[in-house]
């Protein structure tokens, strides 16, 4: 006969069934105590959301595969000074070179987003610069935990060949140094910085997203943008994120007085009822890039892996048609693709 327990011992598995697994600290404006959220704003979707988008018969047909129309690059091994190359490579991937330093995005180098190597988004176009002709990679920027983002098996690549440094927001830290033993990592709160030697300086900034590996770890580990602070200017990486009525890029304005480069995502945004808390769109981003005050911005996590309901090339088409409504010059605001290389103009001399 199995002994019934006492509310002392139903109240310490409540609490050991809902500790959470990557992280312990206390609470903040963007902790309760267990599992992080988005001050103000929105929860993502519940399970029953979910399985209305999925059943809801609007998901566009992508193509199986679709060449970028750029040849895949092959970077210099350092760009020095106040110069900026940015090179994508696909969907939230992308190469920053300045100051000496080499940085690497959101790394995605595996052929599906996924738990599993047999089903899940598969990628429609190639990496826009092949593995083995990366430069040396310094620094990391890992944003949150989904697939589409946080890719281990590309993290132990660049371990093996590189050993960077890894850079990313609370909780995240535990997931990486279980599958990657031995990388560098330092996790940090949002508002935190960082220095990387006398060249650079990285700050984790608040971004409205979620975070999940799986269906009982949802929002464990924190989620975040990053901007980087160099000689040249300084850089916004929004990470995945929500417009969020406009309030973080308030605040990286406020904060930052603008920036030289901006990296916003532009694609995986429908339906918006269930999307909008989670990924902008178009409209948003150029919104967004206004709002921040960037001078020059690159649209990503668009065209590679589909995520969302919307076609392949509408965020594009959408990305054009707000530009010209908010009066934003082309050469601004790019949504890159892979391979594409942008040597970014400094402020004054675009």
């Amino acid at each position: 006969m199995s002994r019934s327990r006492n509310p002392l011992e139903h109240a310490l598995a409540a609490r050991k069934k809902a500790a959470n697994r990557y992280y312990s600290g206390p609470p903040s404006d963007h902790f309760d105590g267990t599992l992080f959220f988005n001050p103000g704003g929105r929860m993502p979707g519940r399970f029953t959301d979910l399985l209305k988008w999925q059943l809801n018969g609007q998901r566009a047909k992508w193509p199986a595969t679709s060449p970028s129309p750029f040849p895949q690059a092959r970077p210099s091994a350092r760009v020095e000074g106040t110069d900026l190359t940015v090179t994508m490579v696909g969907h939230s991937t992308l190469l920053i070179q300045t100051a000496g330093l080499n940085i690497l995005t959101d790394p995605v180098w595996s052929q599906r987003t996924s738990p599993f190597s047999f089903i899940g988004p598969k990628r429609v176009n190639a990496p826009g610069i092949a593995f083995d002709d990366l430069p040396p990679i310094d620094l990391v920027l890992v944003s949150h935990n989904h697939y589409d983002h946080l890719d281990l098996v590309t993290l132990r690549r660049l371990k093996e060949k590189h050993d960077p440094l890894a850079v990313t927001p609370l909780g995240n830290d535990v997931l990486i140094g279980e599958a990657v033993p031995g990388m560098r990592l330092a996790a940090h709160d949002w508002g935190d910085r960082i220095d990387i030697g006398d060249r650079a300086a990285i700050h984790i900034e608040p971004a409205h997203h979620w975070s999940a590996r799986g269906a009982r770890d949802r929002r464990m580990a924190l989620w975040a943008g990053f901007v980087i602070e160099t000689p040249g200017g300084k850089l916004y990486f929004a990470g995945d994120t929500g417009f969020h009525d406009g309030i973080n890029y308030r605040l990286m304005a406020d904060k930052h007085g603008g920036f030289r480069f901006a990296i916003l995502p532009i694609g995986a945004y429908e339906p918006r009822w269930f999307m909008a808390p989670q990924h902008q769109n178009p409209e948003e981003a150029v919104q967004g890039m206004k709002l921040c005050k960037a001078a020059f911005a690159a649209g990503c996590h668009w065209g590679t892996f589909q995520l969302t309901d919307e076609p392949m090339d509408e965020p594009v088409r959408k990305l054009a048609e707000a530009r010209e409504a908010e009066g934003v010059p082309p050469e601004r605001f790019r949504a890159l693709q892979p391979g594409e290389v942008w040597d970014v103009p400094e402020i004054g001399h675009g």
